[in-house]
Protein backbone atom coordinates (compact mmCIF):
# COMPACT_ATOMS: atom_id res chain seq x y z
CA UNK A 1 0.00 0.00 0.00
CA UNK A 2 0.84 3.15 -0.93
CA UNK A 3 0.34 6.82 0.04
CA UNK A 4 -2.04 7.24 -2.79
CA UNK A 5 -4.20 4.72 -1.45
CA UNK A 6 -5.40 6.17 1.44
CA UNK A 7 -9.23 5.96 1.76
CA UNK A 8 -11.42 8.69 4.45
CA UNK A 9 -14.51 6.63 5.00
CA UNK A 10 -17.58 8.78 4.56
CA UNK A 11 -20.26 9.37 6.58
CA UNK A 12 -24.44 9.12 5.76
CA UNK A 13 -26.81 10.81 7.57
CA UNK A 14 -29.97 8.33 7.91
CA UNK A 15 -33.63 9.29 8.68
CA UNK A 16 -35.05 7.00 11.87
CA UNK A 17 -37.87 6.55 9.10
CA UNK A 18 -35.29 5.05 6.42
CA UNK A 19 -33.51 3.12 8.95
CA UNK A 20 -36.89 1.29 10.59
CA UNK A 21 -37.37 0.58 6.53
CA UNK A 22 -34.53 -0.80 5.62
CA UNK A 23 -33.33 -4.49 4.99
CA UNK A 24 -30.25 -6.43 5.10
CA UNK A 25 -28.66 -8.02 2.73
CA UNK A 26 -25.31 -9.86 2.82
CA UNK A 27 -22.69 -9.84 0.44
CA UNK A 28 -19.19 -12.23 -0.14
CA UNK A 29 -16.75 -9.74 -1.56
CA UNK A 30 -13.84 -10.33 -3.37
CA UNK A 31 -10.38 -8.07 -4.05
CA UNK A 32 -10.73 -6.90 -0.46
CA UNK A 33 -6.76 -6.57 0.33
CA UNK A 34 -6.34 -3.86 2.80
CA UNK A 35 -8.86 -1.52 5.28
CA UNK A 36 -8.52 1.19 2.67
CA UNK A 37 -10.28 -1.53 0.15
CA UNK A 38 -12.93 -1.60 2.54
CA UNK A 39 -13.53 1.73 3.20
CA UNK A 40 -13.61 1.90 -0.66
CA UNK A 41 -16.29 -0.32 -1.33
CA UNK A 42 -18.37 0.86 1.43
CA UNK A 43 -17.61 4.52 0.52
CA UNK A 44 -19.02 3.33 -3.14
CA UNK A 45 -22.47 1.71 -1.42
CA UNK A 46 -22.87 4.70 0.88
CA UNK A 47 -22.75 6.68 -2.29
CA UNK A 48 -25.64 4.84 -3.32
CA UNK A 49 -29.25 5.97 -2.91
CA UNK A 50 -31.12 4.09 -1.29
CA UNK A 51 -28.30 2.77 0.97
CA UNK A 52 -28.59 3.46 4.11
CA UNK A 53 -25.91 1.60 6.04
CA UNK A 54 -22.92 -0.84 4.80
CA UNK A 55 -20.28 -2.93 7.32
CA UNK A 56 -17.29 -4.15 5.73
CA UNK A 57 -15.83 -7.40 7.02
CA UNK A 58 -12.39 -7.68 5.87
CA UNK A 59 -11.08 -10.23 7.76
CA UNK A 60 -14.17 -12.86 5.73
CA UNK A 61 -14.72 -10.50 2.81
CA UNK A 62 -18.48 -9.91 3.91
CA UNK A 63 -20.43 -7.03 3.68
CA UNK A 64 -23.44 -6.02 5.31
CA UNK A 65 -25.74 -3.58 3.57
CA UNK A 66 -29.07 -2.06 4.85
CA UNK A 67 -31.39 -0.58 1.80
CA UNK A 68 -34.30 0.71 1.32
CA UNK A 69 -35.93 -1.72 -2.16
CA UNK A 70 -37.92 1.34 -2.95
CA UNK A 71 -34.84 3.52 -3.62
CA UNK A 72 -32.63 0.75 -5.17
CA UNK A 73 -32.07 -2.94 -5.91
CA UNK A 74 -29.92 -5.74 -5.72
CA UNK A 75 -28.49 -5.56 -8.93
CA UNK A 76 -27.55 -1.82 -7.97
CA UNK A 77 -25.94 -2.74 -5.08
CA UNK A 78 -23.59 -5.26 -6.59
CA UNK A 79 -22.45 -2.86 -9.43
CA UNK A 80 -21.38 -0.72 -6.92
CA UNK A 81 -18.97 -3.12 -4.93
CA UNK A 82 -17.67 -3.21 -8.57
CA UNK A 83 -17.72 0.54 -9.13
CA UNK A 84 -15.81 0.99 -6.32
CA UNK A 85 -12.57 -0.15 -8.22
CA UNK A 86 -12.99 2.25 -10.68
CA UNK A 87 -9.51 3.33 -10.53
CA UNK A 88 -8.07 1.03 -12.73
CA UNK A 89 -5.42 -0.55 -9.71
CA UNK A 90 -8.76 -2.33 -7.73
CA UNK A 91 -10.55 -4.54 -8.90
CA UNK A 92 -14.03 -5.97 -6.71
CA UNK A 93 -16.48 -8.03 -7.02
CA UNK A 94 -19.86 -9.34 -4.64
CA UNK A 95 -22.59 -11.75 -4.82
CA UNK A 96 -25.40 -11.80 -2.72
CA UNK A 97 -25.37 -14.17 -0.38
CA UNK A 98 -28.99 -15.91 -0.21
CA UNK A 99 -30.91 -16.00 2.68
CA UNK A 100 -34.57 -16.71 1.64
CA UNK A 101 -35.62 -13.41 -0.15
CA UNK A 102 -36.90 -14.25 -3.57
CA UNK A 103 -34.01 -13.79 -6.18
CA UNK A 104 -31.23 -12.96 -3.56
CA UNK A 105 -28.65 -14.67 -5.93
CA UNK A 106 -26.81 -11.83 -7.87
CA UNK A 107 -23.08 -11.97 -9.20
CA UNK A 108 -21.34 -9.71 -11.53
Amino acid sequence: MDATCHVEPIQKEISIEDRNAAEMIILAVWGLGCENCANRVRNSLLQLEGVVSADIGLAHGLALVDYLPSKTNLSEIVRAVAAAGNDGRHHYRAEIIPGGEENSHVSL
